[in-house]
């Protein structure tokens, strides 16, 4: 008899809490699959052309940004509700040692897929002979 539940209700509001509002705009799911690592991540809203993705150091970084709409059409409208915003929104994951060149990214229909080729770790054991 399981007398905790498996989730805490409360569990997605500290989620929320300790999640940056700008992180909350780039949700992404990571995974491992055929000896690579797998991000798939929502960002809504953005072009292919303002997102960029990155290496450095064994960090991937995903930066998506869109800038502000503003031209003299803007001063003839008259906003009731403007909910869209416009921004810098990043995210950066640790994946250790990268394959750089191996990195495989596409983006379509909201969502931007990353296949990460894990380097292949050298066996760096050595058997020492005892005499």
């Amino acid at each position: 008899m399981d007398l905790m539940p498996r989730k805490f209700y409360l569990d997605d509001i500290f989620d929320d809490f300790l999640t940056t509002r700008k992180e909350q705009h780039m949700k992404c799911d990571i995974y491992e699959k055929g000896g690579d690592y797998h991000i798939e991540m929502d960002i809504p809203g953005f072009n292919k052309d303002e997102i960029s993705v990155e290496t450095n150091d064994g960090y991937l970084k995903i930066t998506a940004e869109k800038k502000a709409e503003n031209n003299e059409q803007d001063e003839e409208k008259n906003y009731i509700r403007r909910e869209r915003t416009y921004g810098k929104y990043e995210r950066s994951f640790y994946l250790g040692d990268l394959d750089e060149d191996k990195i495989d990214a596409s983006f379509e229909n909201g969502m931007l897929k990353i296949v990460v080729p894990k380097k292949e770790e050298k066996d760096t054991k050595k058997v020492i002979e005892i005499k």
